[in-house]
């Protein structure tokens, strides 16, 4: 008789075939890479999802805030969901966006080192 091996690999091909077709393939092609996966280029890996990175790593961080008007600094997150304002003068710094906080014009800023 058949063994049982030929008829799964048998079974395995006609499930194939009933769902990508008879003129598809079993070899799937690669992408090409034009740099070592191990060592992946600075601009490359910012790309990618946070998660997707070869050593997983956030997309925020802490920032200092120069205000425009007094000069103040102030350290605000940099996806802040709320309205920042200068602790001296009341001047509004931030507005949030659903994603990254948006400066107010002027504002300038410098990523906190960890």
């Amino acid at each position: 008789g058949i063994n049982a091996e030929y008829m799964g690999e048998r079974l395995r091909f006609a499930s194939f075939v009933a769902i990508f077709g008879p003129r598809a393939s079993f070899v799937t092609k690669m992408p090409k890479y034009d740099h070592d996966l191990l060592n992946p280029p600075a601009h490359h890996e910012a790309k990618l999802h946070k998660l997707k990175r070869l050593v997983q790593s956030p997309n925020s961080y802490f920032m200092d805030v120069k205000c425009p008007g007094c000069v103040q600094i102030t350290t605000m997150f940099s996806h802040a969901a709320t309205v920042v304002f200068c602790s001296a003068c009341s001047t509004v710094l931030c507005q949030p966006t659903g994603g990254k906080a948006r400066l107010t014009e002027g504002c300038s800023f410098r990523r906190k080192v960890d």
